[in-house]
């Protein structure tokens, strides 16, 4: 089987975000024949305008996240609750690859999403918003990869995600679901 290419989208700017830590934990855990690789350009994408989503005019950020999406045989979000809700540059990131209406670089992709703050909610809101974000996107929610943390100032406040056992075995676990969702849709195509 070849290589099954996961591209992970952080809602998260900071650079000692726990989410991306998470990111990378799930980076360093990818099991032979899965290249997990974290998106670095979010920051970079303008809000989606329609105005500017035409032959000639996508900004380059946008035509790369939508190319790097592309070649992805699955998508992992892992995301921050900010207000209630999913951090802006993680939705802007869905709606430009929504588009085009349809066709999408999200369309049919296997996507699991994982949350995690401090509060011990886990972030099930930003969670949730992200699904339904996601479906209406047209990307395929793999229900069985979701992974929620909550306490993480706690849990993960002295230490990488990566020193956790725990958190690597449910991030395995996740990405073992994800894996088999994005294969299941490549021997179908």
């Amino acid at each position: 089987m070849s290589q099954t290419r996961i591209l992970t989208l952080v809602g998260s700017l900071r650079a000692g975000s726990i989410n991306r830590q998470l990111a990378e934990a799930a980076v360093q855990i990818a099991p032979e024949g899965v290249e997990i690789a974290i998106y670095q350009g979010l920051a970079d994408i303008p809000f989606y305008n329609e105005d500017t989503d035409v032959d000639g005019s996508v900004p380059a950020a946008a035509q790369q996240l939508r190319a790097a999406a592309a070649e992805a045989d699955a998508l992992l979000l892992v995301t921050p609750e900010y207000n209630g809700t999913l951090p802006a540059v993680l939705k802007n990131a869905i709606d430009w690859l929504s588009r085009p209406y349809g066709a999408g670089a999200i369309k049919a992709k296997p996507v699991a999403v994982v949350s995690a703050s401090i509060s011990p909610n886990a972030a099930k809101w930003a969670h949730g918003d992200a699904v339904k974000s996601v479906g209406v996107a047209g990307g395929r929610v793999v229900e069985t990869a979701h992974l929620h943390f909550g306490a993480i100032g706690e849990r993960f406040g002295a230490a990488h995600p990566r020193e956790d056992a725990e958190a690597l075995i449910e991030l395995g676990a996740t990405i073992a679901e994800l894996v088999g969702s994005a294969r299941e849709e490549l021997v179908s195509a």
